[in-house]
């Protein structure tokens, strides 16, 4: 595809929080108009904070943010501002434009088709469930026919039709779009180049080419930046060696000592700065506390059929090392089963007495965002060891600066480890998981899939993240739909 003019520039972006912890120094890259770009990081690395800048939520602190005269930017935003959940369906796509529009219901069928979710125009917001309020909220930035599209994490809530739908149509779209999401093959299928954020250095390095060709290229540099380092280290240690013998001799040979020294230090300081954004988590372990018999007993769930809950009839006893993944379309009402049988509302499903469940729900809402990643970690130990929980923060790359830092200053990538990380110190029964994926950066994912499937205890999982699944061993299925 042919690209236009440059229609976003960052030059020279400077941006941190709280001038300790910079995000962006000095960070430079260029978008043209037509472009569909990546952008790439580690979790916290500061990819949402981009996207804030673009809007103008942010304002940088040293820099320029040059974007063309004119152009329009639409985001897809992650909740529903409160004052709009009253609203129908209809209404609020009202809200996206300034004028009266007057096809606007042919607009909202051909957006709603995108995202692959049909629903009434009538109905109120209030009444969608999480899912479906996210392919609205997607489908709310599409219709704006943006020159600049801004999606972040785009096929968390969608299945593999909405996917594939969502496919189609950034391949056809015919301005800018601007991806952050750690689906490798939704990525691969449209995406031209990628602006790679260095959590290390905190700048940007734009690369041009297929998202996998990308990541390939990415991943040699850094091999080779570690084996130049490698033989770096061996170079100055020889010399260090040298430095030591001569440095006990007399005239000359001290001389020389002195000089090398100073070779030395020039090769310590032109060491490679091996990128650290790409750091993967290590290989972890989720210990089940011993517990034998039935995990949890199912008879019957609810599901949504239209607008009203309905009764269906389940068989399933869940023991150790049992895995059961819930399937069904959006709106079947998936999230508020899981919900349900935690919080012991649903009368068909019964989780046997003294069973320690780890519960992860997909909006982080079960953990406090008012405390810090310390007393979380904390909240499951009696006692608390200070060490156990540096050590198991920094597992999940939460170093020793983010463990006193508020859940609610990370990153929803960062959240998603921290759950993990608490799953660790738990040490449940019973892993309830509802969409454990979303956020989570692609490298770890093959690294949590080793972990659940060694996990000794019973599992219960929604996911739509099929790749994810297929690492998987799921003993069986349950389709809501089919019930």
């Amino acid at each position: 595809m042919d690209h236009g003019d440059v229609l976003l520039r960052f030059q020279d972006v400077t941006f941190s929080y709280d001038h300790k912890k910079p995000i962006l120094t000095e960070a430079s890259f260029s978008v043209r108009e037509n472009a569909k770009l990546t952008i790439v990081g580690q979790n916290g690395a500061g990819k949402s904070t981009i996207f804030k800048l673009i809007t103008g939520e942010l304002k940088p602190q040293g820099g320029q943010i040059h974007i063309k005269k004119g152009a329009t930017i639409g985001i897809a935003k992650q909740v529903i501002p409160a004052k709009d959940l009253e609203k129908t369906v209809f209404e609020f796509f009202e809200t996206a434009f300034t004028e009266k529009k007057y096809d606007l219901e042919r607009d909202i069928k051909r957006v709603l088709e995108i995202v692959h979710f049909a629903v009434k125009h009538d109905k109120k917001l209030k009444d969608l469930s999480g899912g479906q309020k996210a392919r609205l909220l997607l489908a709310y930035a599409i219709i704006q026919e943006p020159d600049i599209l801004l999606l972040d994490e785009p096929t968390n809530n969608l299945d593999t039709q909405g996917i594939d739908h969502l496919t189609g149509f950034l391949i056809g779209y015919e301005k800018t779009c601007i991806v952050i999401s750690h689906d490798a093959a939704f990525l691969n299928c449209f995406t031209h180049g990628v602006l790679n954020l260095d959590a290390f250095t905190h700048t940007v390095q734009q690369y041009v080419g297929d998202y996998f060709d990308v990541v390939a290229e990415i991943e040699a540099q850094i091999e080779a930046e570690k084996q130049q380092n490698a033989r770096m280290e061996k170079s100055i240690q020889d010399r260090k060696d040298k430095i030591n013998f001569f440095s006990h001799k007399g005239g000359k040979m001290r001389a020389l000592a002195s000089k090398m020294r100073g070779q030395v230090e020039d090769a310590e300081e032109n060491m490679v700065d091996v990128r650290q954004e790409d750091k993967t988590i290590p290989p972890f372990a989720i210990k089940a506390t011993e517990y034998s018999g039935a995990v949890v007993k199912i008879t019957g769930v609810t599901v949504m059929d239209g607008h009203k809950p309905v009764k269906k009839k389940v068989a399933l006893t869940l023991r150790r090392r049992h895995r059961v993944r819930i399937t069904g379309p959006n709106g079947i009402g998936k999230t508020t089963l899981l919900e349900s049988m935690v919080n012991g509302t649903e009368k068909g499903v019964v989780i046997s007495l003294d069973v320690k469940v780890g519960y992860y729900r997909q909006d982080f809402s079960g953990l406090p965002m008012e405390k810090t990643v310390y007393e979380v970690l904390a909240g499951e130990m009696d006692p608390a060891n200070h060490q156990e929980i540096y050590a198991t923060a920094a597992r999940f790359l939460l170093p020793g600066d983010k463990v006193q830092t508020k859940v609610e200053a990370l990153s929803e990538g960062q959240k998603g480890l921290l759950c993990f990380a608490r799953f660790m110190l738990q040490k449940p029964n019973l892993l309830v998981l509802d969409e454990p994926t979303n956020h989570i950066n692609f490298r770890h994912l093959p690294v949590i899939a080793d972990a659940l499937n060694e996990y000794e205890g019973g599992m219960i999982i929604i996911s739509h993240d099929q790749e994810f699944v297929n690492k998987l061993h799921v003993d069986e299925e349950i389709d809501l739909g089919a019930l």
